[in-house]
């Protein structure tokens, strides 16, 4: 179980530095996917620094074991509403739009990008499982990666 969740943390980790990181080298695209999403005018300078930089923020504190459960709990929440938002694309909800995800992630299909999201969601919560079920010792004995 502990070899699981080592796996799970480490794609957690490369998952949210990729994303951030394709976002900022190709900010401008970025910026412009996230204007044609249906979100309100002034949301989106905000969006367009706030969703990288808490995307590295995240990847930090998975990092750590003190913050690593957390983490953990934020990367669940974020895959589900990304998922959900899939969903609600998928749907028509929104009629036709891009996804503003950068880099390979972003040229998915979106059935292919509800796939994606959801097995980054169900990896979550598997490894928020196995942590309930090691009683937490998993975030004592855990070396984080900048011991």
């Amino acid at each position: 179980m502990k070899k699981t969740l080592n796996i799970i943390h480490y794609l957690f980790i490369i998952l949210w530095v990729y994303a951030a990181i394709i976002k900022l080298v190709d900010y401008r695209a970025f910026l412009d996917q996230l204007r044609m999403q249906p979100l309100p005018d002034w949301s989106i300078s905000f969006l367009s620094i706030a969703l990288p930089v808490g995307e590295l923020i995240l990847a930090v504190a998975l990092l750590f074991k003190k913050t690593f459960y957390l983490g953990l709990i934020v990367s669940f929440a974020l895959m589900l509403s990304f998922s959900i938002y899939v969903l609600l694309a998928l749907g028509g909800t929104f009629g036709e739009i891009p996804c503003a995800c950068a880099g390979i992630i972003g040229r998915l299909p979106w059935k292919a990008h509800l796939i994606f999201n959801t097995f980054f969601t169900v990896l979550a919560l598997i490894g928020l499982l196995i942590i309930k079920k090691l009683k937490g010792e998993y975030l004592i004995k855990h070396k984080p990666l900048t011991a």
